[in-house]
């Protein structure tokens, strides 16, 4: 025994510490092949679009900033803004008014996010952009009497743009009241019944209690249908309201380029779906603090890391 313990002594002296072990990181070739793939694809279509002739840069670069690219860039924008806070604050109402108890508010509410999520955005834009064939003339006044307190002519009220913002804001409207309603149910119901035993009223408890503890859930969802509207604001080209698609179209009715043209749309909807995004992903980890959202990490962080790890081990693999 005692021989034994003298040989584990002397193994345990010439046994290297923690301090003097090389961590060696785990090759997975395969990953490596399947990025290098992946390049040299991105590689090759990149250098393919790039020569095609048939893309006609110039005719893009000529209009890539044209003054009237920014007219309906202009109008994208705000139709976008205003469509979103119509659609948010319509929405809101409605989410509370299918958490009512009234059988009466929460049916009309349902009515609303059946109408309107249960048809198309295009024939809702359609809808209201020919709504003067349905009714000639908007009246305000007493039901089922001729007195009148306002009357217009249809056409002049609905213009296009009008019209665009009521079907983008109205169909938003179904849509975010799902979300909103999904995000106060994600609420502990013990919230709101602390609040009310200390006296706060229904609509303060909402508003200071549990709308701020939703805006965790509701935000990226919400997030998302705003960089959706950017884009689906391109649908109201069909009655002509002077958005960015539509003057794209425009252009190339005249000019036939189609392609080229199809190009510039793309290129500033990309450009501002990425600045859209900034704000969502600040907004994201300002509501998710104390969660697990908080270490979020976007993909270009993801990637510069995973580069500039590659980059270390490879001069240290090369010092030795």
């Amino acid at each position: 025994m005692i021989g034994t313990k003298a040989a584990v002594d002397t193994d345990r002296a010439h046994a290297p510490s923690a301090h003097d072990l090389e961590i060696v990181p785990v090759r997975n070739y395969a990953r490596w092949a399947a990025a290098a793939v992946s390049l040299l694809a991105l590689a090759g279509l990149v250098g393919s679009l790039a020569k095609n002739r048939n893309l006609h840069w110039d005719v893009v670069g000529d209009y890539l900033f044209a003054p009237l690219i920014f007219d309906g860039l202009t109008t994208t924008l705000w139709l976008t803004a205003a469509a979103m806070a119509i659609g948010l604050g319509t929405g809101t109402l409605i989410a509370v008014m299918r958490l009512s108890s009234s059988p009466v508010l929460y049916g009309l509410a349902t009515l609303f996010v059946w109408i309107f999520r249960g048809t198309p955005l295009l024939v809702q834009i359609i809808f209201w952009g020919y709504a003067a064939a349905l009714y000639q003339y908007v009246k305000i006044g007493v039901p089922f009497t001729d007195v009148t307190f306002f009357q217009a002519e249809t056409n002049s009220l609905l213009t296009p743009a009008v019209a665009a913002l009521l079907a983008l804001g109205l169909n938003e409207a179904a849509y975010a009241s799902e979300i909103v309603r999904a995000g106060i149910q994600s609420v502990d119901t013990g919230q709101a019944e602390a609040a009310h035993s200390l006296g706060m009223r229904p609509a303060l408890t909402m508003r200071r209690i549990v709308l701020p503890q939703a805006m965790r859930v509701i935000i990226p969802p919400m997030g998302n249908e705003t960089i959706n509207m950017l884009k689906m604001t391109a649908l109201v080209s069909v009655i002509s309201a002077h958005d960015l698609m539509s003057n794209i179209q425009d252009v190339y009715a005249q000019n036939y380029q189609v392609i080229p043209m199809l190009v510039v749309a793309s290129i500033w909807y990309l450009a501002l779906v990425t600045l859209l995004s900034i704000p969502q992903a600040w907004l994201e980890r300002r509501y998710g603090r104390g969660t697990a959202r908080t270490g979020h990490i976007s993909p270009l962080h993801r990637m510069l890391g995973g580069a500039a790890g590659l980059l270390g081990r490879t001069n240290k693999e090369a010092g030795r």
